[in-house]
């Protein structure tokens, strides 16, 4: 859904046209591949053996670690401010996440972890998926830094590298019209068209966007403040939002603020 969201705007931007060598061009799927393909199935499998609080809190190590194979890859060096507001930024989205969650979600994340044969794959699937965001935000944004590729572009090619690794991983299983029978429920087709629209459309073309005009480290430790944005959605719902979530919000706010002053 997503790539028919991206071709449409390509076809409605027909300025756009990519002039990419064919190593940015394998540079970029190979990011789609590794960021998407395999990253987001890794952290799914992570969830699966962690419980969601703890496969998030996992995910807080892209960020540093985006920051350093950019380091030795890119030569992209951050200063001790910009070091510092990940720093805060990591620490006030793991208070958030960290803090003790109702007992329907504690009872949740316990039934995951226990349905995992071993949770140790649970953690070595977090760390593969985190090593996964971060060398593929770092492949993308070499491409996006040393070259004039539109951010919609690269989106595409990335979104296509990771359909095209899923659909080898559910050829691999076998049985894939099973796979997906699931997806065919009338009550869920319309939560996926949403969640293609802004998860997968929107949110990767501004995340494209920001890899082209930001350090990889500090750009991935933006996008990893994404469960700071449940707590008001929470409070307009309904649900309290505790003090503790609060403080985390600002610390990462803190955090936030000082990355910002250093682009």
């Amino acid at each position: 859904m997503a790539i028919a969201l991206i071709s449409l705007t390509l076809v409605l931007r027909p300025n756009v046209q990519p002039e990419l060598s064919a190593t940015a061009t394998f540079w970029l799927l190979l990011s789609g591949a590794i960021g998407i393909g395999l990253g987001d199935t890794a952290y799914f499998k992570a969830i699966n053996g962690l419980g969601a609080r703890r496969a998030l809190l996992m995910e807080s190590l892209a960020p540093p670690l985006a920051a350093l194979i950019a380091l030795f890859f890119l030569e992209e060096r951050l200063g001790t401010i910009a070091w510092l507001g990940i720093v805060f930024t990591l620490l006030g989205v793991a208070w958030v996440i960290s803090e003790r969650v109702p007992a329907s979600d504690v009872a949740s994340d316990v039934v995951n972890s226990v349905a995992s044969p071993n949770l140790r794959w649970g953690v070595i699937w977090g760390l593969l998926a985190a090593l996964g965001q971060a060398s593929g935000a770092v492949m993308s944004r070499g491409v996006l830094a040393d070259t004039a590729i539109d951010p919609l572009w690269s989106g595409f090619l990335r979104i296509a590298a990771g359909l095209a690794v899923l659909v080898v991983l559910m050829g691999w299983r076998g049985q894939v019209g099973d796979q997906l029978r699931p997806l065919r429920s009338r009550q869920l087709i319309p939560v996926i068209i949403i969640a293609a629209f802004f998860g997968t459309y929107l949110a990767i073309w501004l995340q494209q966007i920001s890899f082209k005009y930001t350090p990889a480290g500090i750009a991935q430790a933006l996008l990893a403040t994404s469960p700071l944005f449940v707590l008001p959605i929470a409070a307009t719902l309904g649900d309290r939002v505790t003090g503790r979530a609060v403080l985390g919000v600002l610390v990462a706010i803190g955090g936030i603020w000082l990355l910002i002053s250093t682009t």
